[in-house]
């Protein structure tokens, strides 16, 4: 008993401080949020127990209520709990329209209690026990809506003789049970399934905001490593080898994630961009060279049958002569790469 008091009492305190605390902050956004308000409720219900025997005595006959209201103190998780206050929203939401199935749901029932009191409830051999009022009649009629011992029920009435009561039961059933139950229940799925959607896109939604942040931060930091890894480097004489194993003992194991955020910067994307340009620039040249070569190849190719011809033919009109050193060193010596390409060049203009 003195350990149920102890407890009692801390949780109590528990209950006042968070009160205060949630009063102080915000003043006057603490009554706009429906949350609050339900904390203010459970609040209340807490010290239901600990004020009325003060006030009506100990023995008072409704303190046992008192304290089983104390029961509801669970409802103070849903303020804790994201996803129950997600299907406690949903539930809001679509409060309209349940209340206008029930309603309808409501209408049916009154028709048929109408109806089955008129039948089952009037004659001689009527079934007073089920149809004999009308709040007897809605009785009967939520047993069958619930398809709950409505065999027991026919018996009775195919006991009585009512030639009408199974076309009166299987229309009601399906009316009721397989109709408008079946429809509360689709509405109640749709929305909540919809409701938990949401609440998935918005879990998403703050986790890539987190990471972004987080993103952000590792970059700032490494931005800042690298700036004071510069200014050392300006005071003291650095290789940048040693600048760059420096900076990769600063990195952390949840860097590379910055990586991203690296590819697709403007001055990486304009670097990346200059590069291929250079590159499509050289491969460009390289292949007019090319092109150049085969060029002066071809052009090389073709003339060498004609000079074969032109020096089979002196030959056979001129006897060789005895060459001189001067002849030989004309004709020995070798051209240099860059007459070959005037030459080329020239051939090519022509």
């Amino acid at each position: 008993m003195l350990l149920q008091m102890a407890s009692e009492f801390f949780f109590l305190a528990i209950y006042i401080s968070e009160f205060i605390i949630k009063l102080y902050a915000d003043p006057i956004g603490f009554w706009e949020d429906g949350y609050n308000l339900l904390d203010v409720v459970i609040f209340f219900i807490v010290f239901i127990p600990h004020i009325i025997p003060k006030i009506m005595g100990i023995y008072y006959p409704y303190i046992n209520i008192a304290q089983g209201i104390q029961s509801l103190r669970i409802l103070k998780i849903i303020t804790y709990s994201r996803g129950m206050r997600t299907l406690i929203t949903s539930v809001g939401q679509i409060a309209s329209i349940v209340a206008s199935v029930l309603i309808l749901f409501f209408v049916l029932m009154y028709i048929f209690a109408i109806l089955g009191f008129c039948l089952f409830g009037v004659s001689e051999r009527a079934d007073l026990d089920n149809w004999g009022n009308l709040a007897l009649a809605f009785f009967t009629l939520f047993s069958l809506a619930t398809v709950d011992g409505w065999t027991d029920l026919q018996e009775q009435l195919d006991a009585r003789n009512f030639l009408l009561s199974r076309v009166f039961t299987i229309i009601f059933i399906l009316l009721a049970s397989f109709v408008f139950l079946s429809m509360f229940v689709g509405v109640m799925i749709i929305h909540t399934e919809n409701s938990m959607k949401k609440f998935e896109r918005e879990l998403t939604l703050e986790r890539h905001t987190i990471l972004m942040e987080e993103k952000q931060a590792i970059l700032k930091r490494q931005q800042e490593e690298v700036s004071q890894l510069m200014q050392t480097q300006k005071n003291v004489d650095y290789s940048f080898a040693e600048l760059v194993e420096n900076f990769k003992k600063t990195l952390q194991h949840t860097d590379p994630m910055v990586l991203d955020d690296f590819g697709t910067s403007l001055p990486f994307i304009d670097v990346y961009l200059s590069t291929l340009d250079n590159q499509d620039a050289t491969i460009s040249k390289l292949q007019e060279l090319y092109y150049e070569m085969v060029h002066v190849l071809r052009l090389m190719l073709e003339d060498l049958p004609q000079k074969e011809q032109s020096q089979s033919s002196e030959k056979d009109s001129h006897p060789p002569a005895s060459p001189d050193a001067a002849s030989l060193g004309v004709q020995l010596r070798p051209q240099s790469p860059q007459a070959i390409a005037w030459s080329s060049f020239t051939v090519s203009a022509s």
